[in-house]
């Protein structure tokens, strides 16, 4: 069993940056396709982008393409979240996700009940 632990959230203005960390334990994160999903007060978790087991394959939300970029340290055992050109409708609680590659169809899913493990989540709060 993997556990996750976000970090890297907190306040910036219109048009920054925030690099977000998500650190495994328990099991080596290789053996995992990772995702980032966020959720806005009184909206559903929405998914943001999502990594291959080995980095080798990447896809984001339209929103975040451009401004976001997914990355990954298997030997750090870490995930990574660099958000650029931040604006306010990126406010949210910012989740790290995983799902078993060794029982994965696909890369990545866009909806959270395709993730077996979660972090517990860290706030990115982007004033205007």
């Amino acid at each position: 069993q993997v556990q996750l632990v976000e970090s890297g959230g907190g306040l910036v203005q219109a048009g920054g940056s925030l690099r977000l960390s998500c650190a495994a334990s328990g099991r080596t994160l290789g053996t995992y396709h990772m995702g980032w999903f966020r959720q806005a007060p009184g909206k559903e978790r929405e998914f943001v982008a999502a990594i291959s087991w080995n980095g080798g394959f990447t896809a984001y939300t339209d929103s975040v393409k451009g401004r976001f970029t997914i990355a990954r340290d298997n030997v750090k055992n870490t995930m990574y979240l660099e958000m650029n050109s931040l604006k306010p409708v990126d406010t949210a609680v910012y989740y790290c996700a995983a799902k078993d590659r060794r029982f994965s169809g696909s890369f990545y899913d866009r909806y959270s009940a395709g993730y077996d493990h979660w972090g517990q989540g860290t706030q990115v709060t982007v004033s205007s």
